[in-house]
């Protein structure tokens, strides 16, 4: 069971009421409370109400399709995002992180398997521990622990919980070259198998968050045909 202070708050957008059923069941054995939705729109409205903690997302829903949820979400919520999908074509996975979800499971799919993703990803967004808090700063753009805030020029940039993960990794280590394998070694422990893509499209969404030319990026540097860097310290005069 997963330890925590207090419960994690689980929304499930679902239209199958079995689905939706069976996943509660799993979730609630683990100590999640959760909430269930049955269609998009319904979905947004209970997680504007109750702001929950983490959202497991059906694509296909009456009403107000996953996507468009996803979409909307987004726009005033940074809470991880799992989908569930029947589609399991590389460009629709593609799509679905690209609008800032987390991860995302093709049904049918196990239980089991479902509550470790959720509470992987739930482990990578807890606050950072006391002996990391420290905060990174490189020119205009600093992230804080501690507080699991990024700013740029004094103004917060909202980051999705895979976006942050990402640039803390990288800018823990500036100068440092990651690899593509790396970088997915730090958002997927459970060997699942993950295109590499899925960080250039995590990078390519943070760079239009944070860069000023997204085509001539300052922060985060691409070293062709091995992975990304984060500016080094010494390259900080002349950005």
């Amino acid at each position: 069971m997963m330890q925590t202070d207090q419960a994690f708050q689980v929304l499930i957008v679902e239209d199958d009421e079995n689905t939706a059923s069976l996943v509660t069941t799993y979730l609630e054995r683990e100590g999640f409370t959760t909430l269930v939705a049955h269609d998009g729109e319904d979905g947004l409205a209970k997680a504007r109400e109750h702001e929950p903690d983490f959202v497991i997302l059906d694509l296909m829903l009456p009403k107000l399709d996953g996507w468009e949820v996803c979409r909307q979400l987004r726009r005033f919520s940074n809470v991880p995002i799992l989908m569930l999908t029947a589609r399991e074509e590389e460009m629709d996975r593609v799509m679905g992180l690209s609008l800032g979800a987390d991860d995302y499971v093709v049904k049918p799919f196990s239980p089991r398997e479902l509550i470790e993703r959720v509470k992987a990803i739930m482990r990578r967004v807890r606050p950072v521990q006391a002996q990391e808090s420290a905060v990174l700063r490189h020119g205009d753009l600093s992230l804080d622990p501690e507080k699991h805030r990024v700013s740029l020029k004094n103004q917060t940039i909202n980051l999705t919980s895979s976006e942050y993960k990402l640039l803390l990794t990288l800018m823990k280590s500036p100068g440092r070259v990651f690899s593509r394998d790396e970088l997915l070694d730090h958002f997927y422990d459970h060997g699942e198998i993950v295109i590499d893509r899925v960080i250039d499209v995590h990078i390519g969404k943070i760079r239009q968050k944070i860069e000023v030319d997204p085509s001539k990026p300052r922060y985060i540097i691409t070293v062709r045909g091995f992975g990304y860097r984060f500016a080094d310290v010494d390259e900080e005069s002349s950005t």
